[in-house]
């Protein structure tokens, strides 16, 4: 178990088990459960796998259950859906003292947590990811939202779950794609904070990829525990949680033109090979580096050109980025595998360049 701390305070803690054996052992130490009404908030790929277990281990421990599923899928995570949950807890008599699960992927855990976060001017929610990606990522931290119109993210608030369980069993039901995912920002961990990691994410990633038991819960874990670092000491991306960041300004340009064709752990893997490819440029890190950590994303399953993608229009993105500071983009990059840094002065031309090499392939060997 992994306890997130804000100054001395434990805010909440972060459970990774096996399965959902220990779910309603873990929902007992929050407090007054038993007077608390919750609604379990999942979608339409997941509930048919977890959402009768994650009831039943609920239903001994809160006042009452109520569900709500909605369609899976990212064009779900809108203002639209989060009115439909409003309505549903209205409904439903919720109080503020009452709670919320958010049972599935990134999507799920991001819209659920903005809706607790909202709902009369903030409920307590749980996270309960069942995607790799979600694990070790969005349950983490407190950032929650939803996407309006096109804008990815673009509304959202900070608001910390009471606790985040994590169950390794839902790695099973995903299918090699949705597992690989999520190394996107597992090898995005060990690049900016644990060089030490990230070689050992390299070693093992045949094991990785085979779904080892052992191996697959050790990664988690340090994941958990790098994320955990870095926001416990920048809970409202005030300074060094930005480095989290790493890979996202491009990744998200290149998400938001494919129109989400492809998934986000794909384009942060994307993006953090444009972000090296600029730190390769400028003499930060060697081209031997650069190259190392195209083959570990490429060893992950995950891609490292991505075709069908118009540059100019993703240019346009990056002007939208939420990162943005003064018009200027708040830009992470490496100082070497294992140490990020926020830099504020890569240029429009570094950035059509470092596109041009995760669109064309063009570059490379500059």
């Amino acid at each position: 178990m992994i306890t997130v701390h804000y100054g001395e305070k434990p805010i909440y803690d972060i459970y990774i088990e096996d399965n959902y054996d220990r779910l309603q052992n873990a929902f007992m130490t929050l407090e007054d459960v038993e007077k608390k009404k919750v609604c379990i908030v999942s979608e339409t790929n997941v509930a048919p796998h977890y959402l009768e277990a994650v009831s039943c281990a609920a239903e001994q421990v809160f006042a009452s259950v109520s569900t709500f599923v909605f369609p899976a899928g990212e064009a779900s995570k809108n203002l639209n859906t989060v009115q439909e949950l409003y309505e549903h807890l209205i409904q439903n008599h919720f109080e503020r003292k009452d709670m919320l699960i958010a049972l599935g992927g990134g999507v799920t855990g991001d819209l659920t947590g903005y809706a607790a976060a909202t709902y009369l001017r903030g409920i307590s929610f749980i996270q309960m990811p069942t995607t790799l990606l979600s694990q070790v990522d969005s349950s983490i931290g407190g950032k929650t939202g939803v996407d309006f119109k096109s804008y990815k993210n673009m509304v959202g608030a900070f608001h910390q779950p009471s606790l985040v369980y994590i169950s390794l069993d839902t790695l099973k039901t995903l299918n090699s794609k949705q597992f690989c995912e999520g190394m996107g920002e597992i090898i995005k961990h060990g690049l900016i904070k644990d060089s030490r990691y990230y070689q050992w994410l390299s070693e093992h990633m045949d094991q990785i990829l085979a779904g080892d038991p052992a191996v697959c819960r050790e990664m988690i874990a340090v994941s958990c525990n790098i994320k955990r670092e870095v926001v416990e000491k920048d809970p409202k991306e005030q300074g060094e949680r930005a480095l989290l960041n790493f890979g996202h300004t491009l990744g998200h340009a290149v998400e938001k033109v494919s129109d989400f064709r492809l998934l986000h752990g794909e384009c942060v893997a994307l993006g953090c090979v444009a972000a090296s490819w600029i730190s390769w440029q400028r003499g930060m890190i060697s081209e031997k580096q650069y190259l190392n950590i195209r083959d570990t994303i490429q060893k992950a399953q995950l891609p490292v050109i991505a075709d069908r993608i118009n540059e100019k229009d993703a240019m346009e993105a990056v002007k939208h980025d939420k990162k943005m500071e003064a018009g200027k983009v708040k830009f992470i990059l490496l100082k070497q595998p294992g140490e990020a840094v926020i830099d504020r002065t890569v240029t429009a031309q570094e950035m059509e360049s470092a596109l041009k090499v995760i669109l064309t392939g063009g570059f490379d060997e500059q």
